[in-house]
């Protein structure tokens, strides 16, 4: 098992931040929006988001040869 590393908990901690960013501007008033009105779903919901965007993408083989 991999160890996280300072690159991915940065996305992680700006997921968090964008996701709470979201929810004080742009918000839900009304509470009918299950993800935008409740700020601890709207920081999970980002740093979820920074996880999938912090994944490595697969090299291709001309990039390991090199």
């Amino acid at each position: 098992m991999k160890v996280l590393t300072w690159k991915r908990l940065a996305w992680i901690a700006g997921g968090g931040a964008a996701g709470f960013a979201w929810y004080y501007f742009v918000g839900c008033r009304t509470g009918a929006c299950p993800i935008s009105s409740n700020p601890y779903i709207s920081v999970a919901y980002g740093a979820i988001v920074g996880v999938i965007a912090s994944w490595n993408k697969p090299k291709s083989k001309n990039e390991s040869n090199n």
